[in-house]
């Protein structure tokens, strides 16, 4: 069989990476803008730090589908490093900290040559996003005041947050005409951020929606331009500016306070941020990877650590690994670090070609997109989760939610982890057996010589104090392996180590293992959510939840007595062969719940929840499915509704397979599989009937069994009843070949 070097597995991915490298352009342009901005920086210098990354980061980094440059949660330190270091001149204060972003560089890439990646596990998963949290509050309260047109208000997050409802009572009362234009833009800008995930159309979301609040805001200034005769509308202060020759205006890093106290505070504070969000990040991406590829993260931090070097002496900010950009570069077809190469490619074309029409973007609308992110970054809903997690957990998130406001990221994380040692000794209520076993699970692996099973048992106290050391173990089994982990000697399991287990379990089942967790059935949990502390009682107690079910649950529960099915309305974990198929390979697969299955196992129909993408690029979606046990002679292919999506993805190197003696089927169906002569064999022409005769579903085949996808939404009660309709009429024809 042949098998595609390197190099032509390289120049065959570069239609899709092109394509995907021009779309997160497209994302970075106004982003790198607009972080530039909040950070008191010049626009410019979150451009060259995303130009910087891609570049220096596609041709030295360990990554395969990371995106690079800079990040929504440098935005208060560096902002911070400025105002702090400039002494009322910004100017002054921005060439300071650009000297103190080349020192982080170094840290950076002195990390990497130590292998210090691994220091990315002492952190607790809960106070890590209070920190997030604090970050987005941070950005969304000095940008809403920018969105509604007002660009003198000073202070730190907690005064600006204090400001706002001012600042909304000076639009409401008597605001300029200046005023009224920029809140619109900003508002209406906001507005639509939120709308747009509801927009429907595939042509309309091929442009993402930051470029198309940025399209939209510079189309109404030509309107003033050229209609309205009014060029000057808004103030220099509420457009952007950008310098007329980059080169000739580089700024100078001033290097004169490296001795300072307070220089070495900010760098300090900027190297923790920046390595805290890149292995983030890293690690989130690797989880979306479909080729199952594991990063190089301390090969990655080096490149990182150059990168930023160099675009501090060009000016340019941090760069980091940003997991917004990463995600819709996967989600687009991106398959190697190529992509991050013309990301920042095109990047450079819209800075030579459309300089003008990037100074035509207002302030406002831009400061949109940033109090979006913050949002995402800072929602509600996050604390909600968390606290479905367990009460303690949302005490951890708002105390370093809170510490990092009041005080500094460095502090506040600080706090956040003294926060969850504290509530770890009162949970165990002694601090002695605390301190006994906070750096001790002793952890003991073998391989099973009769089973060919790993066996890992995990003895005292786990938690992400020592969580490295299960890492460790679990990082030498092989992912395509049987894992099996005991807990039943181990007294304390934390949150941080079962949402780490989970991305284990995740990762295992994608690439063909299975990652099995035993002995917490003596385990007492808080909540019952999968992440909640485990601890080991002497005499546990199991609680029993009453559970309500809804109107569409209960005719559910009637279609399953009628059919003579079996009815689970609880969320389940077990995904059985999703994360097998295709569609799910750049999606989180969250749960599945109502689940009916036929008595012989052979359907089983669910409604799932999962996710695309992650933080201001995800979207949570929730459909409804059908799995069918198929011949067991079939092929591995994918079939949808041609559209226009589907004829972007051939442009991108993905081939439909048509049949010329059933044109109606070709043109109105997108076939795809690897082995397209097994595929052709197995469509007939009574099976291509079928297909041509009923309502068009998303199917797939993973060889053994078959997936069929209704709609982008949950199913009604009469549309479950279609499609199993539709299914078993199928499986009829598939039962005949």
């Amino acid at each position: 069989m042949y098998k595609a070097t390197p190099i032509n597995q390289f120049l065959g991915g570069l239609p899709k990476n092109i394509f995907s490298g021009f779309v997160v352009s497209l994302i970075a342009l106004p982003l790198g803008l607009g972080l530039a901005i909040a950070s008191e920086a010049p626009p410019i210098a979150g451009i060259i730090a995303a130009i910087a990354g891609g570049i220096v980061v596609s041709i030295l980094g360990g990554s395969h589908l990371t995106i690079t440059g800079p990040g929504n949660g440098l935005v208060i330190v560096i902002l911070s490093a400025i105002v702090g270091m400039g002494g009322g001149d910004l100017y002054q204060g921005y060439l300071y900290t650009l000297a103190a972003i080349i020192l982080s560089g170094l840290l950076l890439f002195i990390f990497g040559v130590f292998r210090l990646g691994a220091l990315s596990e002492f952190f607790p998963t809960t106070a890590l996003q209070g920190m997030l949290a604090a970050i987005g509050v941070g950005i969304l309260a000095k940008q809403f005041h920018v969105m509604l047109g007002f660009t003198d208000v000073k202070g730190n997050t907690i005064n600006q947050l204090i400001m706002i409802p001012v600042s909304i009572k000076n639009l409401l009362i008597n605001p300029s005409k200046e005023i009224i234009l920029a809140s619109a833009i900003g508002v209406l800008g906001l507005v639509f951020l939120f709308l747009y995930t509801r927009i429907r159309n595939s042509v309309f979301q091929l442009i993402p929606a930051p470029m198309w609040v940025v399209i939209v805001s510079i189309g109404v200034m030509y309107y003033y331009d050229l209609i309205q005769k009014t060029p000057e509308v808004l103030g220099s202060n509420l457009m952007i500016t950008l310098p007329d020759n980059l080169m000739a205006s580089l700024p100078r890093p001033d290097f004169g306070k490296i001795l300072n106290s307070d220089f070495m505070g900010y760098t300090l504070s900027i190297t923790l941020v920046a390595v805290i969000e890149s292995l983030l990040s890293i690690k989130a991406v690797d989880k979306l990877d479909p080729l199952k590829r594991r990063s190089n993260i301390n090969k990655d931090l080096r490149a990182l650590g150059i990168a930023t070097v160099v675009s501090g002496f060009f000016g340019g900010l941090n760069v980091v690994t940003v997991i917004a950009r990463s995600s819709v570069n996967v989600n687009n077809g991106g398959n190697n670090r190529s992509a991050n190469f013309f990301h920042a490619a095109f990047l450079v074309l819209f800075i030579l070609l459309f300089a003008k029409q990037i100074q035509k973007i207002p302030m406002p609308a831009l400061a949109a997109i940033l109090v979006y992110t913050g949002y995402r970054l800072a929602a509600p809903e996050n604390l909600f989760r968390i606290y479905k997690i367990g009460k303690e957990q949302a005490i951890i998130f708002l105390t370093t939610l809170v510490s990092t406001l009041m005080t500094s990221l460095t502090t506040g994380i600080l706090i956040g982890i003294i926060a969850t040692i504290l509530v770890h000794i009162i949970l165990n209520k002694s601090l002695v057996l605390f301190s006994r076993n906070w750096l001790k699970p002793n952890v003991l692996m073998y391989l099973e010589e009769e089973t060919g099973n790993y066996y890992v048992s995990v003895k005292n106290f786990c938690s992400f104090l020592n969580f490295f050391k299960l890492k460790t173990k679990l990082d030498e089994i092989p992912p395509n392996a049987h894992a099996i982990i005991d807990f039943s000697l181990c007294e304390f399991v934390d949150h941080t180590v079962m949402e780490g287990l989970n991305d284990y379990n995740r990762s295992f089942s994608r690439q063909g293992g299975f990652f099995e967790i035993i002995g917490l059935d003596v385990h007492e949990a808080k909540t019952e959510h999968p992440f909640a502390i485990r601890k080991s009682l002497p005499e546990s107690s199991l609680l029993n939840f009453q559970i309500s079910l809804t109107k569409r649950q209960k005719l559910l529960q009637k279609l399953s007595n009628i059919l003579d099915w079996n009815y689970l309305p609880d969320p389940v974990s077990n995904y059985g062969e999703l994360e097998h198929f295709l569609y799910f390979k750049t999606k989180w697969i969250n749960f599945r719940y109502n689940n009916l299955e036929s008595k012989n196992k052979d359907f089983l129909l669910f409604d799932l929840s999962y996710s695309e993408g992650a933080f201001i690029a995800k979207e949570d979606l929730r459909s409804t499915f059908l799995q069918i046990k198929g011949p067991e002679k079939m092929p591995v292919f994918a079939l949808d509704k041609e559209n226009f999506m589907t004829n972007i993805l051939q442009l991108s190197g993905l081939k439909d397979i048509d049949f010329k003696e059933h044109p109606d089927f070709s043109k109105r169906f997108y076939l795809r599989g690897e082995d397209e002569k097994a595929i052709r064999a197995f469509f007939t022409g009574n099976l291509i009937y079928f297909f041509e005769s009923h309502p068009a579903y998303y199917l797939e085949s993973n060889g053994d069994s078959l997936l069929i996808r209704t709609k982008e939404r949950l199913a009604s009660i009469q549309e479950i009843k279609q499609i199993l309709a539709f299914a078993e009429e199928l499986l009829k024809i598939l039962e005949k070949k």
